[in-house]
């Protein structure tokens, strides 16, 4: 891993991920004047003048790539260019929907992290046993339940019918329980099997068959030999899943009302808001190659063959 080649990387990126959003969003049907009118008077004021106000405007007729080429130009001043719809910085737009899907996704992972782990080391020390066949059982059932249908079930069950927490919204700290619950449970499935394979190849090496000879106990000798071992394959998982959760919880954030950055690009692509969306696809991207970068640094600290 070195940095010239992580950087060529990140390039790529930009150039990748803005010609594929801008040429998928050229592909789309229909007229995008009409769109982009719509997204910033409503349906119900749009007529043919605004629409050919708004083609004139922004030069829909004759724009070839040259928008794409402007758009690079502003990525080379670190700049994101201006919301078709809003007429607000795409940067601005894009920090404050990172920031709650960031929120959300880290207090998803805060409470996997409390459930699955824990729960997959206990099954992991007693392999075979009552536990691990009951885990193994749970885990299944949540991988394979879709996580709108978990999300649906949460809301009937704790919402509509024991009325303890609301069904959407944002801005309060109980609004952050529900869908952040529905995200951590399907993580927390995939956590607890990973945390119980390598704690249950932890107890079959020889060194763990040593340090319970020297009279360690189980928790002793998870603490001294076990966790690097443990924690390799869980931080790789996790790091990448994290970048899944701020990516992938469109679903989610719209069931819930959440207002993030994937709910915001669903609806900037219906707008036809150009800028917002390779804006968007671009710091999701780079956010991606970063997380990668940070997971391969904490994989060289964990990985006990690193270690001298």
């Amino acid at each position: 891993m070195n940095l010239p080649s992580r950087l060529l990387q990140l390039l790529m990126v930009v150039l990748m991920v803005g010609g594929a959003s801008y040429l998928m969003m050229q592909s789309l049907p229909g007229d995008a004047a009409w769109r982009i009118a719509a997204g910033r008077y409503g349906y119900d004021a749009l007529d043919a003048a605004a629409a050919a106000s708004v083609r004139a405007e922004l030069g829909l007729e004759a724009q070839g790539g040259l928008h794409f080429l402007y758009w690079l130009g502003d990525i080379l001043r670190l700049e994101f260019g201006t919301s078709l719809i809003s007429g607000e910085s795409v940067w601005v737009e894009i920090r404050h929907q990172l920031g709650n899907s960031l929120s959300l996704a880290g207090a998803a992972l805060g409470i996997s992290l409390l459930i699955g782990p824990p729960l997959g080391l206990l099954a992991g020390l007693r392999a075979g046993g009552w536990l691990d066949r009951s885990l193994l059982a749970v885990c299944s059932l949540l991988r394979a339940t879709p996580q709108f249908l978990l999300a649906l079930v949460l809301i009937l069950l704790i919402s509509v019918e024991m009325g303890l927490l609301p069904a959407a919204g944002h801005g309060e700290p109980q609004h952050f329980i529900l869908p952040a619950m529905t995200l951590a449970l399907g993580l927390a499935a995939v956590s607890a099997r990973l945390a119980r394979d390598a704690m249950a190849a932890v107890t079959q090496t020889a060194f763990h068959d040593f340090a319970r000879w020297k009279g360690l106990s189980n928790a002793q000798t998870f603490w001294r030999h076990g966790l690097r071992h443990v924690a390799l394959p869980l931080v790789t998982y996790l790091g990448l899943q994290f970048v899944t959760l701020v990516e992938g919880v469109v679903v989610i954030e719209s069931i819930f009302g959440w207002p993030g950055i994937g709910h915001a690009l669903v609806h900037a692509i219906f707008s036809r808001d150009v800028p917002m969306v390779q804006g968007t696809a671009l710091v999701l991207g780079v956010g991606f190659v970063l997380i990668n970068l940070l997971v391969d640094l904490l994989g060289r600290q964990l990985d006990p063959r690193g270690v001298k």
